[in-house]
């Protein structure tokens, strides 16, 4: 049996993998979540009832997002303090952050539920649309405490030193989610309800596992105690992970602003096409975002410690992970584009062109995904919430929202599909330029 990775150690590429590859494998698995919805839905339910899903589930996620935020920035400012042998406060710390995020997620349920029917109004479903948006809203978001915590503890796993666990936590609740998605859709012909209700369901289960084990005695690195109030902390948090707040509701604005466009110029097919484009997108971005969560805290840990000379090795190695990875899910996305889409459009054969002429432009965009999500992912885990929000910032509200906005003037629906890329590129080429910008203040 292999030996427990730790936070201090000096890794090599395989070292590096074998630490990351639990919280990659986390978050792929904690994206077919929203996949298996997708899949029983469109395949068993109805291109509406799709339709619905993917136009409501951008604002469920934002809510949701909130616990990425507490987790990446908990994790990086509790792996600096253990890295500075402070045990006791860092246990001090995510004991408060997960408390607040808890109160934080019970306080925005129940006005989300109120308002859902004028947010999907607002989103422009109208009819059979509108009400099976507000029917999926509205059971999904009463499970969001349980959202946030499946979020922020898919973080703390790592920094707790026990990513397996994390691992096995998430694939069993996946497991979970496509199970209760079977049983409620096809056994019990509930339809879009059902996929609700097993989506909900499964965030409890992911949830409430790793409440119970971190405050329970264990032998991780982290455990739950009495919350002691720190604002500054709190602060500092809130800061460290903004950006990948930031960067995940501002994919999720935009993929607002996409589907109000492709309504406008595409009608409810364009939505269907986007949504089968976005689950494709939700498996490779989260093995990015799953490396980068992984990675964090080792950063973070070497950063506090001030080991440069890791620091450096895990930037060179990252780098080259990313760059070679990014090159494989783009060729993935291209041999793949149409086994895929014939995958969800059973019955709806006649949006196939469409949909494979679109992913073939989209899938330029995985060339450049992994470094602008690892740019951001760096700095963050360096506690400089300031460049990675701006990284992020820029990104999402700059230049994918403002390519989306454009570019269909310019080129109609395929400008849709073409801002996608042009966001990545120009993300990838801002985080390089920090990069290199502030290597000498890191000395990394």
């Amino acid at each position: 049996m292999r030996s427990r990775i730790h936070l201090s150690e000096h890794f090599t590429y395989g070292k590096l993998l074998r630490f990351t590859l639990p919280s990659i494998v986390m978050n792929i698995f904690a994206s077919l979540y929203i996949i298996a919805d997708g899949y029983f839905v469109a395949v068993f339910a109805g291109k509406t009832e799709f339709a619905a899903v993917n136009l409501i589930m951008p604002v469920l996620n934002i809510l949701g997002t909130i616990g990425y935020m507490f987790g990446v920035g908990g994790s990086a400012l509790i792996a600096k303090t253990m890295g500075q042998k402070k045990q006791d406060q860092a246990n001090r710390l995510f004991s408060m952050i997960v408390f607040v995020s808890s109160c934080l997620g019970i306080f925005m349920m129940v006005p989300g539920f109120i308002f859902m029917r004028q947010v999907a109004s607002m989103l422009g479903a109208e009819g059979k649309l509108l009400e099976d948006s507000v029917l999926y809203g509205r059971i999904f978001i009463l499970a969001l405490p349980a959202w946030i915590w499946v979020y922020e503890f898919q973080l703390f796993f790592v920094t707790a030193e026990k990513p397996g666990l994390g691992l096995v936590v998430t694939v069993c609740a996946g497991l979970c989610n496509v199970i209760l998605d079977a049983i409620f859709i096809i056994g019990f012909k509930l339809g879009l309800a059902g996929a609700a209700v097993a989506s909900a369901l499964t965030q409890v289960v992911g949830g409430v596992f790793p409440l119970i084990y971190f405050s329970r005695k264990n032998n991780s690195l982290l455990r739950l105690v009495k919350p002691v109030w720190n604002g500054k902390a709190l602060v500092k948090c809130l800061s460290n992970g903004s950006s990948e707040f930031m960067a995940e509701a501002a994919a999720s604005l935009v993929g607002i602003i996409y589907n109000v466009q492709l309504l406008k110029y595409a009608g409810e097919d364009g939505v269907v096409i986007y949504g089968l484009i976005m689950y494709v997108s939700l498996i490779f971005t989260a093995m990015f975002v799953g490396y980068s969560n992984g990675n964090g805290p080792l950063i973070g840990y070497h950063y506090g410690a001030k080991n440069h000379d890791e620091l450096q090795n895990l930037r060179k190695r990252s780098l080259m992970l990313v760059g070679l990875t990014s090159v494989l899910m783009f060729i993935l996305s291209e041999v793949l584009a149409h086994p895929f889409a014939e995958l969800f459009l059973k019955g709806t054969a006649k949006l196939l062109p469409d949909t494979v002429h679109a992913f073939r432009i989209v899938s330029f965009a995985y060339l450049f995904t992994g470094m602008a999500i690892f740019g951001s992912g760096f700095f963050t885990a360096l506690n400089n919430g300031m460049v990675s929000a701006l990284i992020s910032f820029l990104r999402t509200f700059v230049f994918e929202l403002g390519a989306v906005l454009v570019f269909p003037i310019l080129f109609g629906v395929d400008g849709i599909w073409y801002s996608v890329v042009f966001a990545e590129l120009m993300a990838a080429a801002v985080g390089s330029i920090f990069m290199a910008a502030l290597r000498s203040k890191y000395k990394y």
